[in-house]
């Protein structure tokens, strides 16, 4: 009995540690509220939102989730033009054309959606969807995305960038209220597929593809 009882109490103090890393690693539901309380007082002419690849030929609640965000921020005002980002990474379909191709066919204009395909980490999404969206001419500009990836990229859009971008979290419940009227849509995703693909793990090392995430391979001259 007492080892039994040790290794539930290891359990349940790794899960709680657990829990206290993910949380510091994330807005919390209020605070994502007083921040999107605060960005979404402005209009920006482009949203950065990062990619999530295409899962078995449709979109997961994560992809789901980020594009009907970004249409919900357009509805709104609040963004005037959307940037899906993200590179063919670990399906052969280019993750900001898929996103792009979903956006398009839940009513966002197709003149007002962009898609950028050299990111393959969130750091690049948000690098090279802003200086793809400033060559393009322009300038006022925000990330969306959810409130773990938001806090993430946070300080590195204060660190890297030659100008301010603002932050705009998901809010779950503002979500959770839009549900009833998302849909699933058919999109023709071979028009993203990438013919010269090859995944990510196959053709970078583990300590490269760390590099990357830690925004190390950057190529700065990108949209330049």
């Amino acid at each position: 009995m007492p080892v039994y009882k040790y290794k539930i109490g290891l359990t349940s103090i790794t899960l709680v540690a657990f829990l206290l890393v993910f949380a510091s690693c994330s807005f919390s539901e209020s605070k994502a509220r007083k921040i999107y309380a605060r960005s979404s007082k402005e209009t920006y002419d482009m949203i950065i939102v990062p990619g999530v690849p295409l899962e078995n030929g449709t979109w997961s609640r994560t992809m789901k989730a980020r594009v009907y965000w970004a249409k919900y921020l357009y509805d709104k005002g609040i963004a005037k033009n959307i940037m899906f980002s993200g590179n063919s990474v670990y399906t052969p379909y280019y993750e900001g054309k898929v996103m792009a191709l979903y956006a398009e066919a839940i009513g966002i204009p197709k003149g007002h959606v962009f898609s950028e395909t050299l990111a393959e980490h969130s750091t690049e999404n948000l690098y090279y969807g802003y200086y793809k969206s400033k060559k393009l001419g322009f300038s006022k500009m925000a990330l969306a995305t959810d409130p773990f990836q938001s806090k993430q990229l946070k300080s590195f859009a204060r660190r890297k960038l030659d100008k301010p971008v603002a932050i705009i979290p998901m809010v779950f419940d503002t979500l959770k209220m839009l549900e009833p009227t998302m849909t699933d849509p058919v999109i023709d995703y071979q028009q993203a597929y990438n013919k010269d693909f090859v995944d990510l793990k196959k053709r970078e090392s583990g300590w490269k593809r760390f590099k990357g995430t830690m925004s190390w391979n950057i190529d700065k001259k990108a949209y330049k």
